[in-house]
């Protein structure tokens, strides 16, 4: 994010803190509008998570943060400007013995040097489970003496109980940072964060710079309590219908045969009519037309048709026709086109991940949909509960927005009784990284087909996107990824075209 585009989008901020979706400020020269913007952009984002009250002590470590960033950057152009070996110790200490008062007397050049060698320093703002993570990145590599020399000052500065007392100690000032850091970690302290909160490493090619923060104990406990009650108020939505029940245990039995199951689904015309549609949509790529339930269910497979009837009976129990559904509906769609067309082509040798895509895309955001059938009685006695538990009015107004969707979208799938699988795609359809890792494969393929509908929709960036799914599926460019994006979203486009012509065809 530039300069010039410096525009607090408080909405963006909100949705990016309650959907774990990460938020990115990116400069190369750090000047004063980027440190101000990004004071106000963690102001949004903290008071969201419930911690505002830490804010000015985490602006400090921000600052101090992305400043010993900017000047690792100056050091490395330095280093090259001068001819060093940054690795040689000799040559390091010969160049970091001027690189302080050369720098200073021609900064400009330096800065205007790191752009055009595109070191960045890039500020991140995430909420991971039930922690806000805070980084920051720029893409120069700490080296081994400077690793040794950093985090002996880390160590050393958990030892001080104050700022007094660390003052009171030799401190190495050859290149500025270790006050800092030791002001840093005494900051972090005091606001009752231990020293795991706050680590420095490399990975990549980037020096990453990371704290930890816990959201705000009262906020996690008053979504838990309102997404229990919410949970417990919609149980009287129904179960599955009888006849969807009765094909699921048919599908269950070992003894069954194909031929049973296709019989028993063709004595309900519209259900048969519906699933002969779901075949024949670009979802499974038949080579021909799927005329009748037999070919289908060999075709498809009993897994395939198993999901099939989740999806199927999910959408006729919260279905409803209203206007404010078809949105969501249609996003589940697309969702479950791009998840199938991602396990085809990028991951067509995990077993069951094919058919587990495409449901998983149907389902995925069914908490958003649940809530939007609750009647208007149920969402008035939902308010009274808030009230009276002092469960703030903008907990309700973000679960209701679909804060925490996932959770409740997961707790009902269990209720229906759905496949581990399943319900795992739902539930960290917006996290994958928090996936123990049992149904690793489906999470990542809902998470990023979900991730393509936001992307084409300019919701979010390519940097915002979860850096172990992209490397899962060997995205490693944008341009690559939008090529994809593009490709998949033209033939989507063309099926409901194809769709809404037979439809029309059969009026």
């Amino acid at each position: 994010m530039g300069a010039s585009e410096l525009v607090v989008d408080v909405a963006k901020i909100k949705r990016a803190a309650n959907n774990a979706i990460a938020l990115n400020i990116l400069t190369y020269t750090l000047p004063h509008d980027i440190e101000v913007y990004m004071e106000e952009v963690l102001d949004v984002f903290l008071g969201e998570l419930g911690q505002k009250k830490l804010k000015d002590y985490l602006v400090y470590c921000l600052r101090e943060l992305a400043v010993n960033a900017k000047k690792a950057n100056t050091k490395r152009v330095y280093f090259e400007s001068r001819g060093l070996d940054i690795e040689d110790s000799d040559q390091y200490e010969e160049g970091m013995s001027g690189f302080k008062q050369d720098t200073m007397d021609n900064i400009a050049w330096y800065l205007q040097k790191q752009k055009e060698k595109g070191y960045y320093i890039k500020v991140i703002f995430q909420a991971k489970g039930p922690n806000i993570v805070l980084e920051v990145r720029n893409n120069v590599e700490i080296n081994k003496k400077e690793y040794v020399r950093i985090h002996d000052k880390l160590a050393r500065s958990r030892k001080y109980s104050s700022l007094e007392e660390a003052m009171q100690q030799v401190l190495d000032a050859s290149e500025g940072a270790g006050l800092g850091l030791v002001i840093l970690v005494l900051m972090l302290k005091k606001i009752g964060l231990d020293e795991d909160c706050f680590d420095i490493w490399a990975e990549s090619g980037e020096t990453v710079a990371r704290i930890t923060v816990p959201v705000a104990m009262a906020r996690v406990e008053a979504v838990s309590t309102l997404t229990d009650e919410i949970v417990k108020s919609i149980t009287s939505l129904p179960q599955f219908p009888e006849n969807i029940v009765q094909i699921q245990r048919l599908l269950a039995d070992p003894d069954s045969q194909i031929v049973d199951i296709a019989r028993y689904i063709s004595t309900d015309p519209a259900m048969t009519a519906d699933l002969l549609k779901l075949v024949n949509s670009a979802a499974y790529m038949m080579a021909k037309k799927v005329d009748n339930i037999v070919d289908a269910v060999k075709l498809v497979g009993l897994r395939g048709i198993k999901n099939l009837l989740y999806s199927y009976g999910t959408f006729k129990i919260l279905d409803d026709g209203a206007a404010d559904k078809k949105k969501l509906w249609d996003h589940s769609y697309r969702t479950a086109y791009y998840a199938f067309n991602l396990a085809k082509n990028f991951k067509a040798n995990v077993k069951g991940l094919l058919d587990d895509a495409y449901v998983g895309g149907m389902l995925h955001d069914m908490g958003k949909i649940i809530f939007s059938t609750v009647h208007p009685e149920l969402l008035d006695r939902i308010r009274s509960f808030c009230k009276d538990k002092d469960i703030p009015a903008d907990t309700f107004e973000g679960i209701a927005g679909g804060m925490n969707h996932a959770e409740i979208g997961a707790r009902i799938s269990e209720k229906w009784n759905f496949p581990e699988s399943l319900v795992a795609a739902i539930r960290y359809h917006h996290e994958p990284s928090l996936e123990p890792g049992d149904h690793r494969d489906v999470v990542h393929v809902v998470y990023l087909a979900n991730i393509f509908c936001a992307y084409e929709a300019g919701e979010i960036s390519y940097e915002q996107i979860e850096p172990s799914v992209l490397m899962d599926y060997g995205f490693a460019s944008e341009k690559h990824f939008k090529t994809v994006v593009d490709k998949m979203s033209e033939g989507f486009r063309l099926e409901s075209s194809r769709a809404a012509r037979e439809g029309a065809q059969r009026k």
